[in-house]
């Protein structure tokens, strides 16, 4: 059950990104599920029926989310457009641009909760043994990838990834931005390990409601873990987040000062790009 949108709100340029998912809206919309804090298929292998109600229900949030939530998407495209245009991107727009993405994806994990619930509840004891098995194997993966590794290279890791998202909304970096994506990446330090640590506990907790799956707790503690896992945080993750969050609108900040003329039309462009995807989205029925 990973949260598949934490990485969009490292910056509002890339939230924009994930919100896409891909470079065509379309298949966005079609892997929905890739989208929502939870994806059944990633850790456990459903029955034709549950199979069956998945795609059932998948199909209706795919149609309520492209019906009642592309609005206010387009609405937010252009606040973002419009402060990028305007040279307003200032910690204080980026703040509250993240706060609506955030809400965003709130009102989508709302949305799925009830499906989330059925589902879950409906799995057997088999399964569930199959789903901590593989959430078991998810942390020990992450965990050699992320931080069984020598600082310096997560650091360097850390600095390519981000350029590699970067390098979609401004084009290819100059030498002064380069150098400001190894300081950010750097100054985030060793946030891999309470990262990782803090995945593990949210699906710690996950495993303690689905043994308790047929009890009347069952609801709410998942909705809980799915709209409201900000309140079940490790201290330390906690600290975490706020600094990557600062860290993250101090480097888009100084990367827009940094920005040649060329850059900045690029990434006009693109959101431009984006908004016309969304704009033209032609909604299923529900």
């Amino acid at each position: 059950m990973p949260v598949r949108l934490s990485k969009a709100l490292l910056i509002v340029i890339a939230c924009a990104m994930a919100l896409t998912a891909c470079s065509r809206i379309d298949l966005a919309y079609r892997n929905l599920d890739r989208l929502v804090p939870w994806s059944l298929g990633d850790y456990l292998a459903m029955n034709r029926e549950q199979k069956a109600l998945l795609d059932e229900r998948l199909k209706k949030h795919l149609a309520w989310h492209c019906q009642t939530q592309l609005p206010s998407y387009l609405d937010w495209l252009d606040r973002v457009r419009d402060m990028v245009a305007k040279d307003q991107v200032t910690d204080q727009a980026l703040q509250q641009r993240t706060v609506e993405a955030r809400q965003a994806i709130g009102r989508v994990a709302e949305e799925i909760t009830p499906s989330a619930t059925e589902l879950l509840r409906g799995m057997s004891d088999k399964q569930v043994a199959q789903m901590r098995d593989a959430l078991r194997n998810d942390i020990s993966e992450r965990q050699k990838e992320y931080v069984d590794t020598p600082l310096a290279k997560q650091i360097a890791r850390r600095s390519e990834r981000m350029e590699k998202r970067l390098n979609n909304w401004f084009g290819e970096l100059n030498a002064a931005q380069h150098q400001r994506v190894q300081a950010w990446s750097q100054a985030l330090g060793d946030q891999n390990r309470q990262w990782i640590a803090n995945r593990q506990h949210w699906q710690q907790q996950l495993m303690l409601a689905m043994d308790q799956r047929n009890d009347a707790s069952f609801e709410p503690r998942l909705a809980t873990l799915l709209q409201h896992k900000e309140s079940l945080w490790t201290p330390e993750y906690r600290a975490a987040f706020e600094n990557t969050e600062q860290q993250a609108r101090s480097l888009l900040i100084d990367l827009l000062h940094l920005s040649t003329p060329v850059q900045r039309q690029y990434l006009q462009e693109r959101l431009t790009k984006v908004r016309t995807d969304f704009s033209e989205m032609k909604c299923l029925k529900g």
